[in-house]
C-alpha cells in the first residue's frame, strides 16, 4: 500500500533525536513482527506504522493521533486505495497514542493493537532508556533527580522533572498497558532491562558502585 520512500516524503518536519523517521522505521519493524505472530493484516499494519507520526511535528502534538489519522486518510484515498482499508489504517493511527487523553480510543482492531504495542515498545528497553535521556537533554533537564514516593504513587508534586521521573510517570507503566501476547512478551524482557538500568544508575550516582 505504501513504500518507505513514499512514507518518508510525508515527514517534512526537522529530524528529532527521539521522534525522527528512525523511530517510525523501528515501530514499523516491531509492528510487522507482532502482526506476523498475531495473524494481523500485514499491509494495514505496515501502512499505519509508517504513517502513525505523520502529524507529530506539527503545532498540535497532543492531537497528532487525530490529525495524523485524517492526513493519512487523505493521502491514501488520493492514491486510490480502497476506502475500507484506508479506514482501517486511520483507525490504527487514531488509537496509537498512549491513553492519557479522553479522546484516545482503545485500539478497535487487532491491527490497531499491533501498531499501538509497537509504538510503546520503542519507548522501553535500551532504546527507551536512550530516548528518555536524549529528550531530557533536549529540554535542558538535569541528568538525574530524586523521585519522591508521592510522585511514584502517581501524584503530581511539582518537583523538578528529569528522565528518572519519566520512568515512573510513563515508561514503567507501559508493560501493563499492551494488548497483544507478542507485544507483552517483548515488553517483559525490555521492562526487566529498564528496571535493572534504573537501579544501577541510582547506585552509581550515590557511589555504591
Amino acid at each position: 500500500m505504501l513504500s518507505v520512500k513514499q512514507a518518508q516524503s510525508y515527514y517534512p518536519f526537522p529530524e528529532s533525536t527521539t521522534h525522527g523517521f528512525d523511530h517510525v522505521l523501528r515501530v514499523t519493524a516491531l509492528a510487522e513482527r507482532i502482526a506476523r505472530a498475531e495473524g494481523a493484516d500485514m499491509e494495514i499494519v505496515r501502512t499505519a506504522a509508517l504513517l502513525h507520526d505523520i502529524a507529530a511535528g506539527g503545532p498540535s502534538r497532543e492531537k497528532h493521533h487525530l490529525v495524523g489519522a485524517e492526513r493519512a486518510r487523505e493521502i491514501l484515498l488520493g492514491m486510490g486505495r480502497p476506502a475500507e482499508r484506508v479506514t482501517a489504517v486511520a483507525q490504527c493511527i487514531r488509537a496509537h497514542r498512549f491513553r492519557t487523553l479522553e479522546d484516545v480510543p482503545h485500539p478497535p482492531s487487532l491491527e490497531a493493537q499491533c501498531v499501538f504495542d509497537a509504538d510503546k515498545l520503542d519507548a522501553i528497553g535500551a532504546v527507551g532508556v536512550a530516548r528518555a535521556f536524549a529528550y531530557s537533554a533536549e529540554l535542558g533537564q538535569p541528568l538525574w533527580g530524586t523521585v519522591s514516593p508521592e510522585f511514584k504513587a502517581g501524584r503530581q508534586t511539582g518537583e523538578p522533572y528529569t528522565a528518572h521521573h519519566e520512568f515512573y510517570y510513563k515508561l514503567l507503566r507501559i508493560r501493563d498497558r499492551l494488548y497483544t501476547r507478542t507485544g507483552q512478551l517483548v515488553a517483559a524482557e525490555r521492562h526487566g532491562y529498564m528496571v535493572d538500568f534504573i537501579n544501577r544508575m541510582a547506585r552509581e550516582l550515590t557511589g555504591e558502585m
